[in-house]
């Protein structure tokens, strides 16, 4: 029963006085982000598929045991008409971690337009053959997924499914806790109603989880930790550093009441 838990991206100019020292060089964050959490998120890869000198250097920052889940290019989630070179591309550019063994899979966040169609789930299949021997984990934005035949659709290909907390807006995925392999994933989005549909990546994702908040999520994801053989927990509401302390105080959370200990 392993879960590490961590943040959607580290290198946030308002995490500075935060969570990072006031004049922290930018190229000592994440060594710094890895004294509180065993795993990240790169998600700057949805913007741009970096050379692979970038994960070199990032490599080298960090512990042997920390551990890399890196966000597919907006080209495979979202574009979707090259995605055979975008995924050769981040491919090549994960080989620094590929080789030390820090690389954990990549993510691929699908748009709310993304429904729950025969051809949508082809593109899946074909995007999990592109993915190769690394794990391939799929959030959905679009209710129409969220059915039975869609659970056994991940679960023979071999694709995990990510649950997330966001807004209780029509049209968007209820929290869950469903594992479709081994490894199971969970996002935490915030719950901004006012700006989820209209806001910026800036603005939809302000919010700070109240504990009890927090608190009410912890059955479920011990549930879900308990049923596989590892399980993410990451938080993506990252504005003036909520994901930060969100994510210590869900750490707290489970040691105290599963009397489980983060490996």
């Amino acid at each position: 029963m392993i879960y590490k838990i961590g943040t959607c991206g580290y290198s946030y100019k308002d995490w500075e006085g935060v969570f990072y020292p006031e004049g922290l060089p930018p190229g000592d964050k994440l060594t710094h982000y890895a004294r509180h959490f065993p795993a990240v998120e790169i998600n700057s890869t949805y913007y741009n598929i970096p050379n692979r000198a970038v994960f070199y250097h990032l490599q080298r920052k960090v512990p042997e045991h920390f551990e890399f889940i890196v966000k597919t290019h907006r080209e495979t989630t979202h574009t979707r008409k090259e995605n055979r070179r975008a995924m050769a591309e981040l491919t090549e550019s994960l080989k620094p971690l590929i080789e030390a063994n820090q690389f954990r899979g990549f993510l691929a966040q699908f748009p709310y337009s993304f429904k729950n169609t025969p051809e949508n789930r082809d593109y899946l299949a074909k995007t999990r053959e592109l993915a190769g021997n690394f794990p391939l984990f799929v959030e959905f934005r679009n209710c129409t997924w969220n059915q039975p035949e869609t659970f056994d659709f991940l679960r023979a290909q071999g694709m995990g499914y990510v649950n997330v907390d966001e807004p209780p807006l029509r049209g968007l995925l209820p929290p869950q806790n469903i594992a479709t392999t081994d490894t199971a994933y969970v996002r935490f989005h915030g719950r901004n109603q006012t700006d989820w549909w209209e806001g910026t990546n800036e603005t939809r994702y302000h919010y700070d989880y109240r504990q009890s908040e927090l608190e009410e999520w912890s059955e479920r994801l011990i549930e879900l930790i308990k049923k596989s053989l590892k399980t993410y927990i990451f938080f993506n509401n990252h504005p003036v550093g909520k994901a930060v302390d969100n994510a210590l105080a869900m750490m707290k959370i489970l040691e105290r009441q599963a009397g489980l200990l983060g490996q």
